[in-house]
């Protein structure tokens, strides 16, 4: 088994759900991300979202627009986000990483050799925003015979006929947009979430991870009594610029707000 499907057992087992930061690789900083990436298991995070940065995110929102601005800035390459994630499995070896991105930087990487690297440095999942499953065989090949994990999106505006193509390929769990429109755009809407949970339910047996709009631990609370999976981004990325100064450079403290804040997002998940 997958780390991704292991620890999905192990919560399902222990009757509790997921909750899964979002954090933009190299924001603010390469040593300050590494900082937040250590705590976060600490923090109560069972799965842990990396952002590779890309210079047009077609699906993310201003607030992670400006840390992929900010973690370029930072010299942050493809290569130096998998050295980020080796280093961090040298002290975790179980906490599952799902890196999400855009096909273009790993095309120009080469898939293969990205695969490869990635399985190496301790990748476990990959969503990939701009690539749709009738176009992401030679990537879901490549990453299957490493072991890894291509989760796939589905939206309020997928139905059925294309919930069956979204589904073939699909490993890990399913990430449900519960929003129309970018990251960080609007706030979640628990009824058509619980709704669309059922509809998935119903045709598949993966997990089912809910994200894009959920910004305070009630609203993760909420999610959480019909998600298997509860994912926060923007409201963490904004945490995280909220505690730089006017040149963006970390200020004293950010790392254990961050962190803090993070907690109290996971400790509410985990009471849905």
């Amino acid at each position: 088994m997958s780390r991704i499907s292991t620890r999905f057992a192990a919560l399902k087992a222990a009757n509790k759900k997921a909750f899964i930061p979002f954090i933009t690789a190299g924001d603010p900083d390469l040593a300050t991300f590494a900082e937040i990436l250590a705590g976060l298991p600490k923090a109560g995070c069972d799965l842990i979202e990396i952002g590779m940065p890309f210079s047009d995110p077609m699906a993310d929102g201003p607030a992670i627009e400006r840390a992929n601005l900010r973690a370029f800035a930072a010299g942050i390459k493809l290569g130096k986000i998998l050295n980020l994630v080796s280093d961090f499995r040298k002290q975790d070896s179980e906490t599952p990483i799902i890196l999400m991105g855009y096909a273009n930087p790993i095309y120009a990487y080469g898939i293969e050799k990205f695969v490869t690297d990635a399985h190496s440095a301790g990748v476990d999942g990959l969503i990939i925003a701009d690539l749709p499953p009738e176009e992401d065989s030679e990537l879901r090949l490549a990453a299957q015979k490493q072991n890894i994990d291509i989760v796939r999106l589905v939206t309020p505006t997928t139905d059925e006929k294309r919930l069956a193509t979204v589904l073939n390929g699909a490993g890990g769990f399913l990430y449900y947009v519960s929003v129309t429109g970018i990251t960080g755009s609007k706030q979640v809407n628990a009824a058509p979430v619980r709704r669309a949970i059922e509809t998935l339910r119903a045709h598949t047996a993966l997990p089912v991870a809910v994200g894009f709009g959920i910004s305070t631990p009630e609203q993760a609370q909420e999610i959480a009594t019909h998600a298997d999976a509860v994912v926060v981004g923007s409201a963490i990325v904004n945490r995280i610029a909220s505690n730089l100064d006017d040149k963006n450079g970390a200020k004293t403290g950010l790392v254990n707000d961050v962190l803090g804040f993070v907690e109290t997002l996971a400790n509410a998940a985990h009471r849905g």
